[in-house]
């Protein structure tokens, strides 16, 4: 039987500078969904890459005294490494400046041109470099961008334009009858009441004012605006062309989830769509607008000078603990906050102390009482009911949880389960079962409940923290990815490791 596609795709990332954890957070997120997703038995395809083009690139190149290329390809392959050390499981790393991504946006400007949906006119308005944006008088806050809040300069230039206008009222429609379309809900009235309700306006599309980027083709002094050059890298990677697509862009459009930062929300809900419409294809079955990751409660900004690197977290702590401090500790909805001291005190109390301490009790209980070979002897009592049902109901809650990308709580219903098996250990007591030579079968049960639990814990672990997962499973000895108790298991187990080490807080921050 074919397994159903899932498509998912995140933001590209501006190759402006180094991405800091905040931009790391969206490829972590994105992995876990897609590993989770290949684990449930889905044919996933996973998309990121870097968006390559515009003034501020140009800007920073002529700073640096290369020229852009050069540029771009040192900061692509600086982000490609920290996705790489993030160990992200993508399956297609793009880059903007391919020579056959510009050529497929060439033919979509021409396409929506020689349709009328694209015409030329006068650009008049204020315009911020750093977010390559366009506003009007009104839309200034405090005469400065309503975005970041940077100075904005006076713009008049010869343009073209979008007519998004034309497309309001369907894509108005379209988000009335998909409630899902856009979530977390907050997100999508933000956009319906604060961009869609007031009336779109048309969108400029093209540049004169500078050259890094693809030219239009029959116009060569345009520049093709970023945003139909970065937002059609969903479609022309995975083989759209309007001269005739490929097999795979049959096959895999539309995407399931656009994962993006609540930031670039208005160009995924609004341009995005509407280009899609104009393009004749479906809109992506949903996209979603995830929170920030903030530093002591502050949104990370370079120019603010408070910005963490992954790496540099990677090398204090290790990959999985970064990974998990950033799945776990960003709600669903509501922005998330990173500190030394936050970081510290989740791998000491999760990691360590529920997680990588029950895993090396077990094994050495295992390894002390019965030289490390364990088979279930069926001496259960109701004791042990309250875990069995637990383990067995796991996958089912995760499922739940995932089905609304609620990765932060899926975690935790893992950690529920890690939590109750500590709990049965302190219940059950097999140091004093050991004691009597009649408890031996009792206390052989009650160790390979425990080694089941963990078991079937670090297979669900996988999506979140793989590394993790795969050295349990090797310190377990095992390839059963049975995701319920399984009675028929003989465990010969390997010698017990620390997963994590407890971190000193204060000799660390000192």
């Amino acid at each position: 039987m074919e397994k159903e596609k899932y498509y998912i795709t995140t933001a590209i990332a501006y190759t402006s500078a180094k991405p800091h954890i905040g931009n790391t957070y969206e490829i972590v997120l994105a992995d876990a969904i897609a590993r989770y997703k290949r684990q449930m038995g889905y044919d996933v395809f996973f998309q990121t890459g870097t968006d390559e083009h515009g003034q501020k690139i140009e800007e920073k190149a002529k700073e640096a005294g290369v020229s852009p290329q050069e540029y771009v390809d040192k900061i692509a392959a600086e982000i490609k490494r920290i996705w790489d050390l993030m160990n992200t499981s993508y399956d297609k790393f793009v880059r903007t400046t391919d020579k056959e991504h510009e050529k497929k946006v060439q033919k979509i400007f021409r396409k929506l041109y020689n349709q009328g949906d694209i015409y030329k006119g006068v650009y008049e308005g204020w315009y911020c470099t750093p977010c390559e944006s366009f506003f009007t008088e009104s839309q200034l806050k405090e005469g400065k961008c309503p975005d970041c809040g940077r100075e904005v300069k006076k713009a008049k230039e010869e343009a073209y334009f979008f007519r998004m206008s034309k497309y309001q009222k369907r894509l108005e429609e379209y988000i009335e009858s998909h409630p899902h379309f856009i979530e977390p809900i907050s997100r999508k009235n933000e956009m319906v009441n604060n961009f869609l309700k007031p009336g779109l306006q048309d969108l400029c599309v093209s540049r004169t004012s500078f050259k890094w980027g693809v030219p239009v083709d029959f116009d060569p002094k345009h520049i093709i605006y970023v945003w139909i050059d970065a937002l059609t890298n969903y479609i022309t990677f995975i083989g759209y062309d309007p001269e005739g697509s490929t097999e795979q862009f049959k096959k895999l459009w539309p995407a399931n989830l656009h994962l993006i930062g609540k930031d670039i929300l208005r160009f995924h809900t609004i341009y995005w769509p509407i280009l899609l419409m104009a393009l004749d294809l479906p809109l992506p079955e949903q996209i979603f607008g995830h929170p920030w990751l903030l530093m002591s409660n502050d949104k990370m900004s370079k120019s603010k000078g408070n910005v963490i690197y992954a790496d540099d977290l990677v090398e204090y702590f290790g990959v999985d603990a970064v990974r998990y401090y950033l799945l776990h500790e960003i709600p669903f909805s509501s922005d998330g906050n990173i500190t030394y001291e936050l970081l510290i005190e989740r791998i000491n109390g999760d990691l360590a102390n529920v997680l990588g301490n029950l895993v090396q009790r077990t094994i050495s209980m295992a390894k002390k009482y019965f030289n490390k070979k364990v088979e279930y002897k069926g001496r259960k009592e109701d004791l042990d009911d309250e875990l069995i049902t637990q383990i067995n109901n796991l996958r089912d809650k995760i499922d739940e949880k995932m089905k609304t990308l609620e990765v932060a709580e899926s975690i935790s219903v893992i950690f529920e389960v890690l939590r109750a098996s500590n709990k049965y250990i302190d219940e059950t007591t097999p140091w004093i079962l050991a004691k009597e030579e009649n408890k031996k079968e009792r206390l052989e049960t009650v160790l390979y409940h425990l080694l089941e639990s963990i078991r079937v814990c670090a297979i669900k672990l996988e999506p979140f923290l793989p590394s993790t997962s795969q050295e349990i499973l090797r310190q377990l000895n095992t390839e059963d990815k049975t995701e319920q108790l399984n009675l028929n298991n003989k465990y010969e187990l390997n010698d017990p490791e620390v997963l994590f080490a407890r971190i000193d807080k204060e000799t660390f921050l000192a």
